[in-house]
C-alpha cells in the first residue's frame, strides 16, 4: 500500500479521478448553482461597480486628505468636478450625438437600399459559389432575426430597464459610503486576520494594489486617448456619424486585445454603405490608433504592470465573457492578475513553510 501512496503517477491519477467525480456532482446541481449565481451577481453587482469606482478614486482622495481635507469633503470635491466636467462635456456632445442620430434615421433608408444592393450585387456575381452565397444569405437572414428578437425583448423588458436605472442610480452613493470610509474598511478587514499573519496580508494587498493601481486607472485614460484618435481620424476621412463610431472604439478598447475588432466593426458596417474606399480608410484609421495604442500610449500610460502572457489574457477573457458577457471580458484581466498575485504568495508561503 506504500508504494502506491508514495507513486506519483498513482497519487495524480486519484487526484484527476477525484476531479472528474467533483465535476460531475457540480454538473448535477448546475441548476441550483446557476440560480445562486443569478441573484448573487442582481445583489452584489452595485458593490462590485461601486468598489472599483473606489478604487479608481481613492488615491486622489488620499492626497487630499493627506492635504488636511477631510475624506467627506474630498470625496464631495471630486464628485463635484466630476458632475460639473459631465455637464459641460454632455452639453457639447448630446447636441452633436442627437444631430448624428437624426442624420442615422434620415439615411436609414438610403443606407438600407445600399446594404441590399450589395447583397444583390453578391447574388448575382459569377465569381461567388452558390453555397457561399446560400451561406451569406442565411447569415443575413439569422442577423435579421436577431435583431428583430432583441428589439422585442427590449421592449417587453421595460422592468429590466428600469431596474438598471435604480442600479445606475445607487452606485454614486456606494461608492461615496466606501470612499469616505476606505481606510476603516481595510483596518477593518486586517482585524480578522491573524496577528502572525497580518503583515503578509499588509504585503498581499500592497502587491495586487501595485499590480492593479496604474492598470485600471490609465485604463480609462488610454480608452478616451484611442477614442480621440479615432473621432480625429474619421473626421480626416469624412466619415458620417464620426463621434458616436469613435465612442464605440473608445468604449471596447478596455477590453484586451479583443476589442478593437469590436470597436472597428459597426464604423466598417457602416463604411461598407458608401464605398470599398471608405472601408479601407477605416481600416487603416483604426489600424493606425491600435499601432499607436500598443507601442506608445499604453506602455507610456499603463505600463506593463501586470506581467501576463497573452495566451494568459486570452483564456482570461474567454473565461470572463463566457461568465458575464462584456462585462465579465472587461473584469476578466484585472481579477485574473489579482488571483495570479494571491497564488504567487501562497506558494512562495507553501515553500517558505517547507524549507523551515
Amino acid at each position: 500500500m506504500e508504494r502506491f501512496t508514495n507513486n506519483r503517477f498513482f497519487a495524480g491519477l486519484v487526484y484527476i479521478i477525484l476531479g472528474l467525480i467533483t465535476l460531475f456532482l457540480l454538473l448535477q446541481i448546475k441548476p441550483i448553482i446557476v440560480h445562486v449565481y443569478d441573484f448573487l451577481k442582481a445583489v452584489l453587482a452595485p458593490f462590485l461597480i461601486a468598489m472599483i469606482i473606489s478604487y479608481v478614486l481613492n488615491p486622489i482622495v488620499s492626497l487630499l486628505n493627506e492635504r488636511k481635507v477631510p475624506r467627506t469633503v474630498a470625496v464631495l470635491l471630486i464628485y463635484a468636478m466630476f458632475c460639473a466636467s459631465l455637464t459641460v462635456v454632455l452639453l457639447n456632445a448630446i447636441p452633436m450625438f442627437l444631430e448624428q442620430m437624426q442624420q442615422l434615421n434620415h439615411h436609414m433608408p438610403d443606407l438600407t437600399m445600399r446594404a441590399q444592393s450589395l447583397v444583390n450585387d453578391l447574388n448575382n456575381s459569377s465569381l461567388l459559389p452558390e453555397s457561399l452565397r446560400s451561406g451569406i444569405n442565411n447569415s443575413l437572414y439569422k442577423l435579421e432575426k436577431q435583431a428583430s428578437e432583441a428589439t422585442f425583448n427590449f421592449i417587453n423588458n421595460i422592468g429590466a430597464m428600469l431596474n438598471v436605472v435604480f442600479v445606475a442610480f445607487i452606485i454614486p452613493f456606494l461608492a461615496f459610503y466606501i470612499l469616505k470610509d476606505f481606510d476603516v474598511f481595510e483596518r477593518t478587514v486586517l482585524t480578522y486576520v491573524p496577528k502572525p499573519h497580518r503583515k503578509h496580508a499588509v504585503r498581499l494587498l500592497k502587491d495586487i494594489d501595485n499590480a492593479l493601481g496604474s492598470y485600471i486607472r490609465g485604463q480609462f485614460l488610454v480608452c478616451v486617448i484611442v477614442g480621440m484618435l479615432a473621432y480625429i481620424g474619421y473626421l480626416c476621412i469624412g466619415m458620417p456619424y464620426s463621434l458616436l463610431l469613435a465612442s464605440v472604439v473608445a468604449i471596447t478598447n478596455i477590453i484586451p486585445y479583443l476589442g478593437p475588432f469590436f470597436g472597428a466593426a459597426p464604423a466598417l458596417l457602416v463604411a461598407s454603405t458608401i464605398s470599398l474606399k471608405m472601408m479601407l480608410f477605416v481600416v487603416v484609421i483604426n489600424t493606425i490608433c491600435q499601432i499607436l495604442e500598443g507601442n506608445i500610449i499604453s506602455p507610456q500610460v499603463v505600463g506593463r504592470t501586470l506581467h501576463m502572457h497573452p495566451l494568459s489574457i486570452i483564456f482570461a477573457l474567454l473565461v470572463g465573457g463566457q461568465i458575464a458577457g462584456i462585462v465579465g471580458m472587461i473584469l476578466a484581466v484585472p481579477i485574473f492578475a489579482a488571483v495570479k498575485v494571491v497564488i504567487q504568495h501562497m506558494f512562495a508561503y507553501y515553500v517558505r513553510r517547507k524549507t523551515i
